[in-house]
């Protein structure tokens, strides 16, 4: 049995990754990869998480979608009519994230731009894929994460697109295809890809899913105010974006 890692990663998206109709006022896709200390998820990240929702509704069962919170949606509802219980809300929850320690690395592709430069266009998700395993490979082997298992958590999306995304994961962690010029040997961790459904109660993905949606807003209109993207951007390791 290969020694469990030191760190979990758990991948969140904004947007849609198709490329046939898109969207001209979010023609984008945002990946991000939020890497945990697992010490430190269990120990500080999950209760401080949990301690927050018992505060607000009584209970641990709700699960943070930006969207929905974004939105005002079930169970968010009571954010839209009553602003000081909002105001708190928001400022507890950025709290936490912002004393949460984690790494972010975000991939955003332009579709728009990726359609109008070639010909036949790669996924969009597969890309980002590519391009956040290229980065996640650097913060583990500095970390010396050397022949060590490291779990990386997805959302499921649907039967398809899960199996076309693993069979993507295998080709470049297992079998350590090269994509381009730049050559990374992703064989020296041993990484293992896991699907969470939309409804799971996970800390890590509730805290991934509220980073995608400000770095795609910073992306698309860098000089509005993103109060939520400034929270997060101390924890960006790098910045991709493509093409």
């Amino acid at each position: 049995m290969l020694e469990k890692g030191d760190f979990i990663v758990y991948i969140d998206e904004s947007g849609d990754h198709g490329l046939k109709n898109i969207d001209p006022n979010y023609s984008i896709f945002v990946l991000t990869f939020c890497c945990f200390n697992i010490k430190e998820y269990i120990e500080k990240s999950v209760p401080a998480l949990q301690a927050f929702k018992f505060k607000y509704f009584g209970h641990d069962q709700v699960v943070l979608h930006e969207t929905d919170i974004r939105k005002n949606k079930e169970p968010f509802q009571f954010l839209r009519t009553n602003r000081a219980l909002r105001e708190s809300f928001l400022s507890d929850l950025s709290d936490i994230i912002k004393e949460t320690a984690f790494t972010i690395i975000p991939v955003v592709i332009d579709k728009a731009k990726l359609k109008a430069k070639y010909t036949s266009p790669y996924n969009p998700y597969h890309l980002g894929l590519r391009f956040g395993l290229e980065k996640l490979n650097e913060i583990l082997l500095y970390n010396s994460q050397h022949d060590k298992e490291i779990s990386l958590v997805f959302e499921q999306r649907g039967g398809n697109e899960d199996k076309d995304l693993e069979l993507e994961f295998l080709r470049i962690c297992s079998k350590n295809e090269q994509f381009g010029y730049k050559r990374v040997n992703f064989g020296k961790m041993a990484y293992r890809f896991l699907l969470a459904n939309k409804k799971s109660n996970s800390s890590g993905l509730q805290l991934a899913d509220l980073t995608a949606h400000p770095i795609g807003l910073k992306y698309l209109r860098p000089g509005q105010e993103n109060r939520a993207y400034d929270i997060i951007a101390p924890k960006i390791y790098y910045h991709k974006i493509f093409p």
